[in-house]
């Protein structure tokens, strides 16, 4: 069975999730997309990816969501070991500074995107973060060189090679 990483989306506004989904089309191919409205729907859908086996990559998710906000649903993530190893990003224009500076000190959160964002934007992030998640948790990483940083990526080849000897 070949292990897939995914990346999951957590949002609650339906309209904000599928702009999400439709600007990361590009790495659907290689990176599933799995989409949760909550954080126990999130919670719901990392247990299953891992239960089958997968990883989560990278986790998308708004501040602002019912019941847990984001911030401490990914401060909760962050406790659990296949979760820490996951990319966090906080995609909200409501996190005010002070759960913006917990969510960085406790959920070791990887970057932060303010909405409305670009596509472009979007991607960037997505890629790094995709490209660092890859480095730090797979041997090999040549399957990932069209859709990653190939650049970075073979740097990191090149640094195992002198490491390996």
């Amino acid at each position: 069975m070949d292990e897939k990483i995914y990346i999951l989306i957590v949002e609650d506004e339906l309209e904000v999730m599928d702009a999400l989904i439709k600007d990361l089309e590009k790495f659907e191919e290689f990176f599933p997309v799995e989409a949760a409205n909550n954080a126990d729907e999130a919670r719901d859908v990392i247990d299953y990816i891992l239960d089958h086996g997968h990883k989560v990559g990278l986790i998308l998710c708004d501040h602002v969501l019912p019941g847990q906000n984001g911030v401490d649903l990914l401060i909760e993530l962050q406790q659990l070991p296949e979760a820490a190893k996951s990319r966090k990003v906080l995609v909200t224009g409501q996190a005010g500074h002070e759960d913006t500076i917990l969510a960085i000190n406790k959920a070791d959160l990887d970057h932060y995107i303010a909405k409305p964002w670009t596509k472009e934007q979007l991607e960037e992030v997505v890629l790094a973060e995709l490209t660092d998640y890859v480095i730090a948790n797979k041997q090999n990483l040549l399957p990932f060189m069209q859709i990653l940083d190939a650049e970075k990526l073979s740097a990191a080849m090149r640094n195992n090679q002198m490491t390996d000897h």
